[in-house]
């Protein structure tokens, strides 16, 4: 395969834009032809929230090393490993401070494939995504041979986007079905079945009220005792079934909205600390910093300093509370 000369985006300024107030990535597919490979790079000062998609995602690690953290699991990932990530699974990748990873990424919506309420066999192509279980092997090493050899097809199919042509649309196909024959036969022993699919889902959908309550008062106290009750739980079951559907506690989802949401403020106006403080519902400036620091790994005024107006994140789109990934707090 001939040699291409490859351009990688920064991750965090192409994908932090398009998470929702529910935490979704919601990726701009082709809807006629919903499938897309980007280039990204990592790098230790900005890192993207955790959040899940509707659709498939393979990540190979082309240079350097990052963690990816999947639920309430991590994995440390290197050169040459390949990440597999199903459906509405929380999720994100962190770089070491100091240090900058590659990666190739491979999105695709099941549709292209065969409708996820399918029961044929072509709906065996998609089960090392949608019946992912607890405790699914997520990154295949780069000792293995299948790491590489999806790196290389996914590599194909990038030669043939955008796919504009019948012929070009059918090698796309005819390339992720390769990929996924081989992970289906990778993945035989550690797959799910489709009850568990089906719980996951409907777990997800318990916690839609929520979703969309914090979407309106995020910059308001929210109580332990009202998400319950949103949810129609009682305060202990709801506790345990956000950390177990989410990967995160309650407190930590909503401190991590938080403080994505005032990295847009301190990056994208000039508003004092004190405001910004107000803004996203911290109780004050101190612990607003400490938090922030924990999250981000940096100060709020160093971030502001490093990417503030006039630098490439400084000019990204302001978000609106409906693009933002939200997290809640017990008493926030």
């Amino acid at each position: 395969m001939p040699t291409i000369s490859i351009s990688c985006d920064n991750e965090f300024q192409v994908v932090e834009p398009q998470i929702n107030a529910e935490g979704t990535h919601v990726y701009p597919f082709d809807p006629f032809f919903p499938i897309d490979v980007r280039f990204f790079t990592l790098g230790g000062r900005s890192s993207v929230r955790m959040n899940r998609h509707h659709y498939f995602e393979l990540c190979f690690v082309s240079s350097g090393r990052t963690v990816v953290q999947i639920q309430d699991r991590v994995f440390p990932v290197r050169k040459g490993d390949l990440v597999v990530i199903g459906s509405n699974l929380y999720h994100n990748r962190i770089d070491p401070p100091n240090s900058e990873s590659r990666l190739t990424v491979l999105f695709f919506e099941p549709e292209l494939i065969c409708a996820t309420e399918g029961t044929g066999e072509e709906m065996e192509y998609l089960m090392p995504f949608l019946a992912q279980k607890s405790d699914f092997p997520h990154v295949i090493p780069a000792c293995t041979s299948l790491a590489t050899e999806v790196d290389s097809l996914i590599h194909r199919i990038h030669t043939e986007l955008p796919a504009t042509t019948v012929r070009a649309r059918l090698t796309v196909k005819t390339y992720l079905k390769m990929i996924l024959a081989l992970l289906a036969n990778h993945y035989a022993a550690y797959l799910g079945t489709r009850e568990d699919l089906n719980r996951k889902r409907a777990d997800l959908e318990r916690l839609r009220p929520l979703f969309d309550y914090v979407e309106k008062h995020y910059d308001s106290p929210i109580q332990v005792g009202d998400a319950a009750r949103l949810c129609a739980m009682s305060n202990s079951h709801f506790m345990y079934f956000f950390k177990r559907t989410t990967g995160q506690s309650f407190l930590s989802y909503v401190n991590h909205f938080r403080i994505a949401k005032a990295q847009v403020l301190l990056t994208s106006t000039d508003k004092p600390l004190a405001s910004i403080t107000q803004e996203v519902a911290f109780c004050n400036q101190s612990y607003f910093g400490m938090v922030f620091r924990k999250l981000v790994g940096v100060t709020p005024l160093t971030y502001r300093r490093r990417l503030g107006k006039g630098t490439e994140i400084g000019h990204m789109p302001s978000l609106s509370s409906s693009q933002i990934a939200i997290k809640p707090p017990s008493t926030a």
